[in-house]
């Protein structure tokens, strides 16, 4: 057999072993405590791997032993929040760092020590076997804490809110069965009240707006009560506690807004939205200014999309940016936000019974998507078809994460292409869906040996 054929045959190719890629990799094993660190380099363990303590000073000590290595990129572990300062310092001395996902690190059985995991990234980050996670840029970082945080307060300020509620439950004070909403106008000048001692349900129910509903006699009933010490108390403490969330909510908003006035991508405000209720939702929430602000930071608006709120479109450009070029293509952008099918396959065929384990990615975005995708449900557009025509045949479960993927796409598909959502409406979808339908049909049929002859029906009288 001639050396020609040989290179042509990859049986008789000779394996040469895992290359090296990245001749100045470290690796780092991160912890509470200290930080274990891997040089490059075939010397003894003694020199190659040293241990850090985790505060500042420490962390400068070990950026400062890396550019004596000459090391000019790094892979470490995303453990916790114990990556962020190490991370960042490194970002800002202008090494590479390659932030990989911990269970891809640790999918090979070893022994488990600090030393041996620092070697080991160090290892894969050489052979470039590390994929990096997905981070943005330092401006939507910034953005993206700042929306966390006001979520949080959000959800805690919803749950002193209930214990307001509570607080009046118990003392048979039915507040929130007097008006729609304890905290608009009409609920918290009650409640005040009630906290400043007025106790005459009359005069409480006096602070009616014109517009309730119930006549003033119906609610003084509902504001009718037992009025004790400790529950008025308790009252008193959770709406100081309440309203000093708001007061904290009012300071994110603020210094959001702030913070997109220096992202600005246009100048000018988006159109008016083109479903009119929609926009009458945003005016009275007062998120008509978030709206253009992100509009101008994007430079597309996604609330022109249906069932994308204010609130969505923020997260999404929060955790993701207006920049999606990093991923090839839509699929990959719906991998990543945890919105792909989830079927096991083996051999070509999908797994009955049984899903694949856990998706990477965000997970804050794919719970935007799918509550939006529940609210599309609701509405008479193509989306909203496209959602109860799932759940007649799938569920609604399986509704809604479909739907959720949909969003994706089209979120993709504005941001990346600057392509606009238009709404084909309802009767529209149901006859492409007809037509989907009846082509498949055919097809089938005719895959059988057989032919399907449309049937005129008679006219009705």
């Amino acid at each position: 057999m001639t050396s020609q054929t040989q290179k042509a045959n990859p049986k008789h190719r000779k394996f040469e072993g895992m290359q090296i890629i990245n001749p100045h990799a470290a690796g780092i094993d991160l912890g509470s405590e200290s930080h274990w660190v891997c040089l490059p380099g075939d010397g003894s363990v003694d020199d190659r791997v040293k241990e850090f303590k985790t505060d500042t000073p420490s962390l400068e000590e070990l950026a400062d032993w890396l550019s004596r290595a000459g090391v000019t990129t790094v892979a470490m572990e995303s453990t916790g929040v114990y990556w962020i300062p190490l991370y960042e310092l490194l970002d800002a001395r202008g090494y590479e760092v390659v932030l990989a996902d911990t269970r891809t690190v640790s999918s090979v059985p070893r022994r488990k020590t600090d030393v041996l995991d620092c070697q080991w990234i160090q290892q894969l980050h050489a052979c470039g076997l590390l994929a990096g996670a997905f981070r943005p840029g330092e401006e939507i970082v910034k953005f993206r804490s700042l929306v966390r945080k006001h979520t949080v307060f959000t959800q805690t300020a919803a749950d002193w809110l209930r214990r307001l509620q509570k607080d009046m439950d118990q003392m048979n004070i039915r507040v929130h069965r007097a008006v729609s909403d304890i905290s608009g106008a009409t609920g918290m000048r009650i409640i005040h009240a009630i906290v400043d001692g007025e106790r005459d349900p009359a005069k409480l129910a006096d602070m009616r707006d014109p517009r309730c509903s119930l006549s003033k006699k119906e609610i003084q009933r509902q504001l009718t009560g037992n009025w004790r010490d400790e529950h008025l108390f308790n009252l008193k403490l959770d709406l100081q506690t309440y309203e000093y969330m708001l007061g904290c909510l009012s300071e994110l908003e603020a210094k959001i807004r702030d913070l997109l006035a220096g992202m600005q991508k246009v100048s000018e405000p988006p159109p008016p939205p083109a479903s009119r209720s929609k926009g009458k939702q945003m005016d009275k929430r007062g998120e008509e200014p978030l709206r253009q602000a992100l509009h101008m930071m994007a430079g597309v608006d996604l609330t022109a999309i249906d069932s994308i709120g204010v609130g969505t479109a923020r997260t999404v450009l929060s955790e993701i940016g207006p920049d999606v070029s990093m991923f090839p293509t839509e699929k990959h952008f719906i991998s990543y936000l945890r919105l792909a099918p989830g079927t096991a396959v083996s051999g070509g065929k999908a797994i009955r019974g049984k899903k694949n384990k856990p998706q990477l990615g965000s997970s804050r975005t794919r719970e935007a998507l799918m509550m939006a995708a529940l609210s599309a449900g609701k509405t008479q557009t193509a989306l909203g078809a496209y959602y109860r025509n799932v759940a007649v045949r799938r569920g609604p479960g399986i509704a809604v994460f479909a739907t959720a993927r949909k969003l994706a796409q089209y979120i993709y598909r504005l941001l990346r292409f600057g392509k606009e959502y238009v709404d084909i409406g309802v009767e529209e979808y149901e006859r492409r869906n007809s037509d989907r339908r009846l082509k498949a049909l055919r097809a089938r049929a005719l895959q059988m040996g057989y032919a399907l002859i449309s049937i005129e029906q008679p006219a009705t009288n």
